[in-house]
């Protein structure tokens, strides 16, 4: 069963956005699940400015590749680094240390409550 995180807010590109300022985003448990085993993770830099919904990255598994569509706008302040040498983080644990990077956000996408996404992808608040 996918897990949705109660405390996160969604995007119709299964990615969440914490409430924290600085931002966390990440991808959901259900994005990790489509994509199988994640070998590479292409994130932004420290310092780029990103658009909500435009493209920021991309995500390489042994199935497909996906890009990363942003779900807020604003300037990113911190990316983790783990992921460089350890991008299986995003399956092992896609709601901590699976995080992709933190944003100071100057205005959101369309996001969904956790309830509303888990409604769509038939999953379990946590």
């Amino acid at each position: 069963m996918t897990i949705v995180k109660a405390n996160l807010r969604y995007t119709a590109e299964h990615d969440w956005l914490s409430s924290d300022s600085p931002a966390r985003v990440g991808v959901t448990d259900y994005a990790q699940n489509q994509l199988g085993e994640i070998v590479y993770a292409e994130l932004p830099e420290v310092g780029d400015e990103i658009t909500a919904g435009v493209e920021c990255g991309e995500l390489e598994s042994t199935k497909s590749v996906a890009e990363l569509r942003a779900p807020a706008s604003g300037k990113v302040v911190e990316v983790n680094e783990a992921l460089v040498d350890n991008p299986e983080l995003i399956n092992d644990d896609p709601y901590g240390e699976g995080w992709l990077y933190a944003v100071d956000v100057t205005e959101e996408g369309p996001l969904s409550s956790a309830e509303e996404y888990a409604q769509t992808v038939e999953g379990t608040i946590e």
